[in-house]
C-alpha cells in the first residue's frame, strides 16, 4: 500500500536458523547411521529379480519331481557345477557315440532337426541321458558364446585317483606296476591316445601334473575309445616329487626322449616295477624330470621325422614292455 513504510512478507522467527545447533546432545546421530548395505536385487521380495528367481526355483523343483530323464524338459538354464560343456551337433553326437559320460543334453527350442539331432535324441534316450529344451540365449550363455548349432551336452568333472591307487591296482592284479607319467603334454587328444594304449597293453594307470598339462576332458574321453573309464588317471602337484616317491617305493623311472641311453626294445627294467615318463613333442622332458629318471630311452626313427607325439611314443614303448613281460612269464 502506498505510503506504508512497513513491507509485509515472510519473517524468520528466532531460533529457526538452519544448520547445526548448540546443545543437540547427538539427537541426529541415529539418522546419520543409515540402514546398512543395500540388499541384492534377488533378495528384495518386492523386486522383479526376486520373483524371477523364485519362479525358476519352482520350475526346477517341478522338473525334478517329474523325472526329467524320461523325456525333453522345458526349463531354465541350470548351473553346470564344474561340468564340461560340449557344443555343436557333431561334437555332441561323437561324445554320445564313444560313451563319453554325458549327463545332460541341451536342445534349443524349435530346433531344425537333421539326421545328427535325431541320432542324438535316440542315443540320449537309449542311455537315459537327461534332455533339456532351452532357449538359444540360454545355450549361448551355457556355451560361453561358442558355436553350438542348437545343441550342447554336459560332461561331469573327472574323478582323479591318487598315485597309491595305481600301485594298489597292480598289487591286486598280482603284477609289477606299470605306470605312464606325462610331462608337459597339453593336448587332451594325446592324453586320450595314451589312455587307449595303456588300456591295450596292461598299464595300471596314468599320472598327469596339475599345471601345464592336459586333463581328462571330453576330447580325451573320445580319443581313448572308452579306456578312460577303465584306466585310472592320477593328478599330482609336483611331477618330479611324485616320481622320486615312486622310486623310493621300488619303481624304476624311465624317460622317453631323443638321444637316450638305450632303445626301448632293449630296456633293462621292462619286467620290473616301471614308470614310463613321456614328454611333450616340442620340448621333450623337462630338466628336473629328466634328472629324476633312472634311465632315458629313445625310439629309433627315420631322420626325416623330427619326433613322435606323446600318444605314439607311449604306444610303441608300452608294446615293447608288454612283449618283454610276456616273454619272461613263459
Amino acid at each position: 500500500m502506498a505510503g506504508n513504510t512497513r513491507r509485509p512478507g515472510a519473517v524468520r522467527k528466532a531460533g529457526s536458523k538452519k544448520g547445526a545447533q548448540v546443545g543437540t546432545g547427538g539427537h541426529g546421530r541415529k539418522s546419520l547411521e543409515g540402514k546398512g548395505p543395500t540388499p541384492k536385487a534377488e533378495e528384495r521380495t518386492y523386486h522383479p529379480a526376486y520373483k524371477r528367481k523364485a519362479a525358476a526355483e519352482k520350475r526346477e523343483a517341478v522338473q525334478e519331481r517329474k523325472g526329467a530323464s524320461k523325456g525333453v524338459v522345458r526349463g531354465t538354464r541350470r548351473p553346470t557345477g564344474g561340468a564340461e560343456v560340449v557344443a555343436g551337433r557333431n561334437a555332441v553326437l561323437e561324445a554320445l557315440r564313444t560313451d563319453v559320460p554325458v549327463t545332460a543334453v541341451h536342445l534349443a527350442a524349435r530346433i531344425d532337426h537333421d539326421d545328427r539331432t535325431r541320432e542324438i535324441l535316440e542315443l540320449a534316450s537309449t542311455r537315459s541321458v537327461q534332455l533339456l529344451e532351452v532357449s538359444r540365449t540360454e545355450l549361448d550363455h551355457l556355451t560361453e558364446g561358442s558355436v553350438h548349432q542348437g545343441v550342447a551336452a554336459q560332461v561331469p568333472p573327472y574323478d582323479y585317483a591318487d598315485v597309491e591307487d595305481l600301485l594298489d591296482a597292480a598289487a591286486a592284479a598280482g603284477q609289477a606296476p606299470l605306470v605312464v607319467a606325462l610331462d608337459g603334454v597339453t593336448d587332451p587328444r594325446n592324453l586320450g591316445a595314451v589312455l587307449r594304449s595303456a588300456g591295450a597293453f596292461g598299464a595300471h594307470g596314468v599320472i598327469v601334473p596339475s599345471r601345464r598339462s592336459a586333463g581328462v576332458t571330453a576330447s580325451a574321453w573320445k580319443v581313448s575309445a572308452g579306456a578312460a573309464a577303465r584306466v585310472p588317471v592320477a593328478k599330482v602337484t609336483n611331477l618330479s616329487r611324485a616320481l622320486a616317491d615312486l622310486k623310493k617305493s621300488g619303481a624304476f623311472v624311465v624317460g622317453l626322449d631323443a638321444g637316450g641311453d638305450t632303445e626301448v626294445r632293449d630296456l633293462a627294467f621292462a619286467t620290473d616295477p616301471l614308470v614310463l615318463v613321456v614328454g611333450s613333442e616340442g620340448h621333450g622332458l623337462s630338466r628336473l624330470v629328466r634328472e629324476t629318471c633312472d634311465a632315458v630311452a629313445s625310439i629309433p626313427i627315420s631322420s626325416d621325422v623330427e619326433s613322435l607325439n606323446a600318444g605314439v611314443a607311449a604306444g610303441i614303448t608300452l608294446y615293447e614292455v608288454a612283449q618283454a613281460r610276456s616273454s619272461s612269464a613263459r
